[in-house]
């Protein structure tokens, strides 16, 4: 088939050279057609059954048109000939060229023969000679390996997915087993702990049991201080365990931490004996901060004896004050939000503790003193008592050098209140008069709080849970006082029967008794004036000095 003259150069002067270059003739053009990699073919668009211009035939194409497509002898055939199930589409492409004159560029399957082509396509002349070039190259290979890629990394992310889930589980399985493995030390040391003071109890009960049986006037004091002083230390063992667990009943009070230590200072000393320096480092203008100061004194009393069993020969006990700002990465780092925080810091020249050790000094029961020194419980005391202050506790160490444990606690934006005396302090304690409500669903606990306050003066009500407590005070309408523990039975906490008590009783001084601290019911933020809290085991001396100190304050 013939196509027209201007789609091949007629004269050397068509070729772009002047006449005095080398003739190119119309054989070279054709060898170079026939020589080409790529494969190329002129098409003539053609009216059809389908529509005007709804097909092609081909007019021209070159060898290598067969190479790329694998469809031979393709010169005068049509194209709803050759593809017709995929014609629609050819002519759509081609046809755009045909109609706008603009060259494409594209990649598309021939189906027929499983082909991909990579095609560019320009119009050969006017509208009217319906001509369009086609230049093509296979790029099956290519776009199989690109596929091979793109399948290669969904797989690659599914594998690496999969990776990290075998690796979360694995990291799931050694926490669970180290979990077992604290849950195993805790409880053989509780057990043992308190195998050792139940059997103090339980002897010390026995003999004054049997004294009395043999001689009623026997002197059983000394039993009696056995027994009592087991319970001292069975409370001391709770108390530790809830400060590590951060459920310890605590009673925040905005205070300048400088003021507590001159006084501490001569507690340790007086504790830790005459070969050990104390000494202070305090920052003047140090921030107030909302702690339990009793608590912070426990905390801290912990970290010097800590410091004075790492310095068997004597040294120096350095206790440090420090505002310090955290923000991005310095507050991260540590576990806490960023902003202004008070730290103080207990330093020794002690023999350190090990990297390996190290790692675990705030496990409950795990302690590097020798057999009898130690419990175990002192630093995961501190840990926990700082974590429940909305603190953290940072430990460094470098052996045969010393150690630094650092208690970051939260600026309180605020007025400090005036110091108030501990629990401890023996408070002359007047005869008081007035009615009160003890409400414990333990009666055990029920009878001794009443035998006390009714000591105090006293006339006492009781309850045994939230409703019948409920019930008591609609009977009651003057009450100078509540007494009620904080979990109770039927539905009722003691805080709800607090506040209902208040709703026509705004005055009532109430004091909570509780054995930890439940959930948010008594969150020290939230206790209003006129009200307390008093953690179980108490005697009847801190009983009697904090309704005191309520009752008067």
């Amino acid at each position: 088939m013939d196509i027209p003259a201007r789609s091949l150069p007629q004269s050397p002067s068509d070729t772009g050279f002047d006449d005095a270059g080398p003739p190119i003739s119309l054989e070279l053009y054709r060898t170079l057609f026939e020589s080409m990699d790529q494969g190329y073919c002129v098409i003539r668009f053609l009216d059809g059954p389908h529509g005007p211009l709804s097909d092609y035939i081909h007019i021209l194409a070159n060898a290598a048109y067969e190479r790329n497509t694998g469809i031979p002898n393709v010169v005068g055939q049509k194209l709803r000939e050759m593809v017709p199930d995929e014609a629609d589409g050819w002519v759509a492409f081609y046809g755009r060229v045909l109609h706008t004159g603009e060259p494409i560029r594209f990649r598309n399957e021939l189906v027929a023969t499983g082909r991909h082509l990579e095609v560019s396509s320009f119009r050969i002349g006017p509208f009217e000679d319906r001509l369009v070039a086609v230049l093509f190259k296979d790029v099956t290979d290519q776009v199989r390996a690109e596929e091979a890629l793109r399948q290669l990394n969904e797989t690659l992310e599914a594998r690496v997915v999969e990776a990290l889930a075998e690796r979360e589980a694995a990291e799931a399985a050694l926490r669970q087993a180290q979990k077992m493995e604290a849950v195993g030390q805790l409880t053989g040391g509780l057990a043992h702990d308190f195998n050792n003071l139940l059997a103090g109890i339980q002897g010390a009960f026995e003999l004054i049991e049997r004294r009395q049986k043999q001689n009623p006037a026997a002197d059983i004091s000394r039993y009696l201080s056995a027994g009592l002083g087991a319970t001292r230390r069975a409370a001391a063992l709770t108390h530790r365990l809830l400060a590590f667990s951060r459920r310890q009943t605590l009673s925040p009070r905005a205070l300048d931490i400088n003021t507590l230590l001159p006084e501490f200072v001569e507690l340790v000393t007086r504790t830790v004996g005459p070969s050990y320096a104390i000494v202070l480092d305090t920052q003047k203008g140090l921030w107030p901060t909302s702690v339990d100061s009793n608590q912070l004194e426990n905390a801290l009393l912990n970290l010097c004896i800590n410091a004075r069993d790492a310095m068997p020969e004597g040294g120096t006990i350095t206790i440090n004050t420090e505002n310090v700002m955290l923000q991005g990465s310095a507050a991260s780092d540590r576990g806490l939000p960023p902003g202004d925080y008070v730290t103080v810091m207990v330093t020794d020249g002690g023999v350190g503790i090990s990297p390996e050790d190290l790692e675990r000094v705030f496990d409950p029961f795990f302690t590097t003193k020798p057999i009898g020194r130690g419990t175990g419980l002192g630093l995961s005391m501190v840990y926990g008592f700082a974590r429940q202050s909305r603190g953290i506790v940072r430990i460094r160490s470098v052996q045969d050098v010393g150690t630094r444990v650092r208690i970051y606690l939260p600026r309180f934006l605020g007025e400090v209140a005036s110091p108030v005396p501990s629990s401890g302090e023996p408070l002359a304690a007047p005869m008081l008069q007035g009615t009160v409500l003890v409400v414990d669903d333990e009666s055990s606990v029920r009878m001794l709080l009443v035998d006390a306050l009714a000591g105090m003066g006293y006339a006492c009500l009781e309850a045994g849970d939230g409703a019948e407590a409920l019930a008591v005070l609609e009977a009651t309408p003057v009450l100078d006082l509540l007494v009620t523990d904080v979990g109770l039975p039927g539905g009722l906490n003691g805080r709800q029967v607090a506040d209902a008590a208040r709703r026509t009783r705004p005055m009532l001084k109430v004091m909570f008794v509780t054995g930890y601290a439940e959930s948010s019911v008594i969150d020290g933020s939230a206790i209003e004036s006129g009200m307390d809290i008093l953690t179980k085991p108490f005697t009847v001396e801190e009983l009697t000095n904090r309704i005191t100190m309520l009752v008067t304050g």
